[in-house]
């Protein structure tokens, strides 16, 4: 896996590489948390385009994200995601709120 951060607008942009499951579920967490403290910034934008697979590990601390996103007061989005990780975004009721967008550019015209 590969998680690169930046900043853009405000926003923190989480470009992932690679399986978001089990394995690299606490490497994402600290990732992301580390990047939220140091930017200060609420809203967060993922950029799935490169994830293949994703399992409940992936699932969960993407809602662990969520609620620490929406505790600040900010937005939690993604875009580019992958057929087989939007159907499990579908079947795991993400999509109720994680807000989707059809491109990065799309995306942070929005927030």
């Amino acid at each position: 896996m590969n998680i690169v951060t930046s900043l853009k607008r405000g926003v923190l942009l989480v470009q992932v590489e690679g399986e978001l499951d089990m394995h690299v579920a606490n490497e994402f967490r600290e990732t992301v948390d580390h990047a939220l403290e140091l930017s200060g910034v609420k809203h967060v934008l993922f950029n799935l385009e490169a994830v293949n697979f994703i399992d409940s590990s992936g699932l969960g601390v993407l809602l662990g994200r969520y609620k620490k996103i929406s505790g600040l007061g900010g937005i939690m989005s993604a875009t580019q995601i992958q057929p087989q990780v939007l159907q499990i975004f579908e079947l795991s009721g993400l999509l109720k709120i994680i807000k989707l967008y059809h491109s990065e550019k799309e995306a942070l015209e929005c927030l």
